[in-house]
């Protein structure tokens, strides 16, 4: 089994900031990726961003300049940094990893926290 855990969501204003936490733990032999993913009521799953191990990231369009991914490998966690949010941030965000265990690479999931961003 491998468990993600967020936490660090919440309510805030337009321009504030907020910082996403996510631990994996359980049963695997190494995390390839770690990132996150949001949903907005009636939305799809939108990707948000990603670090691979050896350090490169990736980030949504909606998101470059203004979200900040980043790992402790050491303590298997995900951090998101948020700043400058604005209302259509307001999501579901969820943290995921890509995982092997059992000579088998797959991607997990965490239930996700609610971001809202609001006057």
């Amino acid at each position: 089994q491998v468990q993600l855990v967020e936490s660090g969501g919440g309510l805030v204003q337009p321009g504030g900031s907020l910082r996403l936490s996510c631990v994996v733990s359980g049963s695997f032999d190494r995390i390839a990726a770690m990132g996150w993913y949001r949903q907005a009521p009636g939305n799809q799953r939108e990707f948000v961003a990603v670090q691979v191990s050896g350090g490169a990231t990736n980030y949504g369009d909606s998101v470059k300049d203004r979200f900040a991914v980043s790992r402790d490998y050491a303590k298997n966690t995900v951090y998101l940094q948020l700043d400058n949010l604005k209302p259509e941030d307001t999501a579901v965000y969820f943290c995921y990893c890509n995982a092997r265990r059992n000579r088998k690479l797959a991607d997990y999931w965490g239930q996700g926290i609610q971001v809202t961003v609001s006057a």
